[in-house]
């Protein structure tokens, strides 16, 4: 083993070279930093998270890789959800949403992908090691913190930087190293996933939409990708993975049995590589920054990936923390007021995903997502959110309070039967109203509605509920 000390000093060091580091190493870089970035891969590798969404688009232009990306992905006009349960499938068109700056955004491969934007923070300067594990980051050296890691050959190293930006993705390796992460209890989630042919896509201008397919313990994705592959992968609650079992390709079709739609589209799907399985799906990191260091990306949170948030959360936190740790390395006490707003600003983002995603599985929420009607331009707005617009401060009246609002109405209501169906309110039976008196439901309702915006953990999977009807109907929505 070959040991070398202090091989690079640098500004910045950078680890991970997913979208979250080679985004942070790419515009420091270009404001004139030294910057050095660890992957401890050589790309392209495998990865999901192919899905992008429409505010990814500004910040390709920003890196200068718009016209790469428009090449290599698939022209993505918006979103799908299926519901075999309520007989219908809804199409959130980016076109037609008057939230949305960009009408538009792409499914990638991320091997490519992720190689791209790594080899363009080379190009504007930064250095790249590739095959390079961060092992250990040991701060106050001096006025420097020490990075050990391990090469190709065994060969270690260790670095220098003024600053080191966390981006090391799932592997969280200054949350975990100083006992900062903190795994979502509530909202305990696992996923298996893998790339198919064979997999028909829709018609049409709509032949590069993801389509979402729920089912009672989760939901399966399907995500339309180059040369003929289609990702497909299904994300489950606890009750769907308390089989424990080591067949994946068994955990794969119990999803598929519970969703017909999915089924009936992966009928003659042929597996191009053995699926893969994650699990311990949501989490964060108690905070983003500290003396000498920040978190982006996975390294920081990930949440449940059903609206496909996670690249634009990686590379807009990559962003932000390139701009304040420019600043930091100038000024200390501007550059952290600059981390407390970047901190601010990314729970906002997580907060507002969060309570979507705490609550998909609910019955009120599924119906709001549903329904054929948009009451109070209020799926527009949520969908807007989902499509990248989720970090800004939310008022009395934006469309996370009127979603919340609505979300809490109609969650009394459910308690006295009346469930948001087709075109407006249906009645159907519950056993959640033991009174007669419909005065005290309602009350009981009213009573409900804080609990219903504000505790997550006490929402459990909704009931099986019979499907509305054989066939699954499709219905235009804007998004």
């Amino acid at each position: 083993m070959i040991v070398v000390h202090n091989s690079h000093e640098c500004d910045v060091l950078v680890i991970g070279g997913g979208p979250a580091g080679s985004t942070t190493a790419a515009l420091l870089a270009h404001m004139g930093r030294k910057v050095v970035l660890l992957e401890k891969d050589r790309m392209p590798r495998f990865h999901i998270g192919e899905s992008l969404l429409p505010l990814n688009l500004p910040l390709f232009e920003r890196l200068g890789v718009a016209d790469e990306i428009r090449r290599i992905g698939v022209y993505k006009p918006g979103a799908e959800m299926v519901s075999d349960a309520h007989g219908t499938a809804t199409k959130f068109r980016f076109a037609s949403n008057p939230h949305l700056p960009v009408d538009h955004s792409y499914q990638v491969q991320r091997a490519e992908f992720d190689k791209l934007l790594l080899d363009n923070s080379r190009r504007l300067g930064a250095t790249i090691l590739e095959a390079t594990r961060a092992r250990e980051v040991e701060f106050d050296v001096g006025e420097r913190t020490r990075i050990t890691a391990t090469g190709p050959d065994a060969t270690v190293s260790s670095l220098l930087a003024r600053h080191v930006v966390d981006a090391s993705g799932r592997d969280t390796l200054l949350a975990s190293q100083l006992g900062l992460k903190r795994t979502d209890k509530i909202h305990g989630t696992a996923a298996v996933y893998g790339h198919f042919r064979n997999v028909p896509r829709r018609d049409g201008d709509d032949a590069g939409m993801i389509t979402v397919h729920l089912f009672e313990q989760g939901w399966l994705w399907m995500i339309p990708l180059t040369d003929g592959i289609m990702s497909v992968g299904v994300v489950g609650d606890r009750a769907f993975f308390k089989h424990r079992t080591d067949d994946l390709n068994g955990i794969l079709a119990r999803a598929l049995a519970a969703s017909p739609s999915a089924a009936d589209r992966m009928a003659k799907a042929e597996l191009i590589r053995p699926l893969v399985a994650t699990g311990n799906y949501s989490y964060d990191a108690r905070r983003i920054a500290g003396n000498g260091y920040t978190l982006t990306g996975d390294a920081f949170a990930f949440v449940d990936p059903m609206f496909s948030t996670g690249v634009l959360m990686a590379m807009s936190s990559g962003a932000l923390a390139a701009e304040a740790i420019n600043v930091w390395l100038e000024n200390r006490k501007a550059g952290e007021r600059l981390l407390r707003s970047y901190e601010r600003r990314m729970r906002r983002g997580l907060e507002a995903i969060s309570w979507l995603i705490h609550r998909i599985n609910t019955n009120v929420l599924r119906d709001m997502f549903m329904s054929s009607i948009d009451m109070f331009d209020i799926r527009n707005g949520v969908v807007a959110i989902l499509a990248g617009d989720f970090y800004e401060k939310r008022g009395l009246f934006s469309p996370l309070r009127r979603c919340q609002l609505a979300y809490g109405v109609l969650y009394g209501l459910s308690k006295v039967g009346l469930r948001l169906r087709g075109r407006g309110l249906t009645w159907r039976s519950t056993n959640s109203v033991k009174s007669t008196d419909v005065g005290d439901a309602l009350g009981k309702g009213i009573g409900d509605f804080k609990w219903a915006i504000n505790e997550p953990e006490g929402i459990a999977a909704p009931a099986t509920e019979a499907a509305d009807g054989a066939r699954v109907q499709a219905v235009d929505s804007a998004a």
